[in-house]
């Protein structure tokens, strides 16, 4: 699922819970923010993922999820694999104090060494415009970079998809350009915008917003 949905604010670096940072492909580490925890999905979240992303607002202008537990018990056993292929990985998104998953970060790679990637992220609509996206979103954009070693990461959202993109903006995404009629969505061709964060950019802003919260 190549999705996209809401968020808001930067977090800081984040604090990965293990050693097993250095070997991602052997599972993936927890993440740890102020509001939110992110760690890798387990097939016990699959009611919860089919509850958090079982509307049609959330679903609307992304690719379409699993419509059963049993679709989501298999795409979360297939992200375990691809992670040990190196392939991508998946991160689900819990609330500090809860284990219960509110929506999920997908990387994937576009070519051999996982230097360009591709990320898809959802979040269930009772926690858009919640600021809890957006730390989500900094934990997640801070281990690609520093951790997996990205220099490129892309994401793809409708043009019609409002707050997909302006989600994206807030983060430091560029828009680069226009994928026209890219996506297919219930029967109708959409056009998508292409954004992109440079590993070397993310880095710069986070370093100007350090500064700002030192002065």
């Amino acid at each position: 699922m190549a999705i996209a949905s809401r968020f808001e604010d930067f977090p800081s670096v984040p604090q990965v819970s293990t050693t097993a940072s250095r070997h991602w492909a052997e599972g993936l580490p927890v993440l740890l923010g102020v509001s939110v925890t992110l760690r890798e999905l387990r097939a016990s979240d699959a009611h919860a993922l089919l509850a958090a992303f079982g509307s049609a607002e959330v679903t609307r202008l992304i690719s379409p999820p699993p419509p059963t537990i049993e679709g989501f018990e298999k795409f979360i056993a297939w992200t375990q694999r691809q992670r040990e292929a190196r392939q991508s990985f998946a991160f689900g998104i819990t609330l500090t104090g809860s284990d219960t998953v509110v929506g999920l970060f997908q990387v994937r790679s576009l070519q051999p060494g996982f230097d360009i990637a591709e990320w898809g992220f959802a979040m269930g609509s009772e926690h858009w415009g919640s600021g809890l996206f957006q730390e989500a979103a900094g934990l997640v954009l801070d281990f690609v970079f520093d951790i997996v070693g990205v220099h490129r990461l892309e994401a793809r959202a409708a043009l019609k998809n409002g707050r997909g993109n302006g989600a994206l903006e807030k983060l430091g995404a560029v828009q680069e350009g226009v994928l026209h009629r890219s996506f297919l969505r219930n029967g109708v061709y959409h056009d998508q915008a292409l954004w992109t964060i440079l590993a070397d950019a993310r880095r710069d802003t986070r370093t100007t917003r350090t500064s700002h919260l030192i002065h």
